[in-house]
């Protein structure tokens, strides 16, 4: 199930969103916004998500976190932006994947 917050998810949330994949939440953070939706099976629908409520896609990056090794990743197709210096689906600049990362470990403040 598609969660979306600018608040950390709750257990039962992170529950939801861990339905997809069961070990593995699938993220889109808008970093600006600072939203996060988790739980697609595919980060475009999360990325179509915020689009669609007024986010700008220079600001939306994708990964996600093992649930089993609260590992957080930073790996996505929707990455891929040769237009914002992104030529991999890694986020390569250091402050964007610094800030995924922070914003990662606020959203799932209640497992990591």
């Amino acid at each position: 199930m598609i969660v979306k917050t600018s608040q950390p998810f709750t257990q039962s949330e992170i529950d939801r969103a861990s339905e997809q994949f069961e070990t593995y939440i699938k993220t889109v953070i808008d970093l600006d916004k600072k939203i996060c939706v988790a739980g697609m099976d595919r980060h475009f629908e999360g990325e179509q998500l915020l689009l669609q409520d007024g986010s700008r896609q220079s600001n939306l990056w994708g990964g996600g976190i093992d649930l089993d090794t609260k590992i957080i990743d930073f790996n996505s197709f929707i990455n891929i932006r040769p237009n914002d210096n992104n030529l991999s689906s890694e986020i390569q600049n250091p402050a964007l994947r610094s800030k995924y990362d922070e914003l990662t470990k606020y959203f799932f403040s209640e497992i990591l």
